[in-house]
């Protein structure tokens, strides 16, 4: 067995994405792990942890979107953008209860598609080398420029208005790697006039990955060695976004030393999603010509690493290779 796989950890509340990181790596007794994703410490949900080898995938994921559940509470705006922080503005209780369902509505109906967001001063963006948190909790100020993201779908799956400041909104989102939901509470908040904070919020997915695929950390650190390594999903397996192809032998041992390989020694299994299509924010141009690389390895179909096509489609060239010899 092996130690290179990811696993998916279904965070709990009051923990940082690194204390899960720390855990697991005191769990399989090795350095080399990294999470795909920051979740906030009140956050709970999917979380992939890559062990090994599989921490070099990470740069690969920026095509996969990440689907959220979340509660945001009204009449309240807080420094954090959640009710765990500290309180900075109120509206009366009356004013909140005068909101009604298609108030609700309305602001959100402009969360969809590529939209501008600003990150919010609690959160671990650099600005100048230095988190923009950091300079929260220090009384500082630092200028955040504001970035695209994209919203595929947004549902809200539920209203309890009419209760004051337990007043609630409940809604589902699909978005791209970089959204703060904490942000959208709050630019709806706005838009409603009555300020609004997040309450809750769940990762129902990440990727390939989804809620029932996690495991909690409590059962993870009681199962045994060989339990644990069972649990490990294979390298290429959130890598959905790119084709497959396939080689012989003899070409095997030229991706795996660095040499191309012509487009016509290979069999294609799938092409890259956006081959021929467009992402809806900016993409590395090499991840519309990428492929997970397979070939025969002791007479078995092994994952060999990952290869890009040239921009004129003659030849195929590792840009990392993942398989070791034992």
């Amino acid at each position: 067995m092996t130690n290179d796989g990811i696993i998916i950890i279904n965070k709990q509340q009051n923990m940082t994405s690194h204390d899960v990181v720390a855990q697991v790596r005191r769990i399989f007794g090795i350095r080399r792990i990294g999470h795909t994703g920051t979740l906030d410490p009140m956050a709970t949900g999917v979380l992939p942890v890559c062990v090994g080898r599989a921490t070099r995938i990470m740069e690969y994921l920026d095509l996969d979107l990440k689907e959220y559940r979340c509660s945001m509470k009204l009449g309240r705006r807080m420094d954090t953008q959640d009710v765990w922080g500290q309180e900075t503005a109120r509206v009366s209780p009356e004013r909140v209860n005068l909101i009604r369902r298609e108030d609700v509505e309305a602001a959100f109906a402009a969360f969809h598609g590529v939209i501008s967001q600003t990150p919010p001063m609690y959160s671990a963006v650099r600005v100048n080398g230095k988190k923009l948190y950091e300079y929260a909790r220090a009384g500082e100020t630092a200028e955040v420029k504001a970035r695209k993201i994209y919203i595929d779908r947004l549902a809200i799956e539920a209203m309890d208005l009419g209760r004051g400041y337990e007043s609630t909104v409940t809604f589902s989102v699909r978005c791209s790697k970089g959204t703060y939901i904490r942000a959208i509470c709050e630019e709806a908040g706005e838009r409603l006039g009555v300020y609004g904070a997040m309450s809750a919020l769940i990762r129902e997915a990440s990727g390939a990955f989804r809620i029932e695929d996690t495991v909690e950390l409590a059962e993870l650190a009681v199962m045994d060695k060989k339990h644990r390594e069972r649990l490990l999903l294979n390298i290429p397996d959130p890598l959905v976004h790119f084709g497959e192809l396939e080689v012989q032998e003899y070409d095997a041992r030229r991706l795996l030393n660095g040499l191309p390989v012509w487009i016509d020694h290979c069999t294609f299994g799938s092409e890259p999603e956006y081959r021929n299509k467009e992402f809806p924010l900016p993409i590395r141009p090499e991840f519309r010509r990428a492929y997970r690389a397979f070939g025969p390895v002791e007479g078995k179909k092994t994952f060999l690493g990952v290869v890009f096509a040239d921009e004129a489609y003659e030849n195929v060239k590792a840009d990392k290779i993942f398989y070791t010899r034992g």
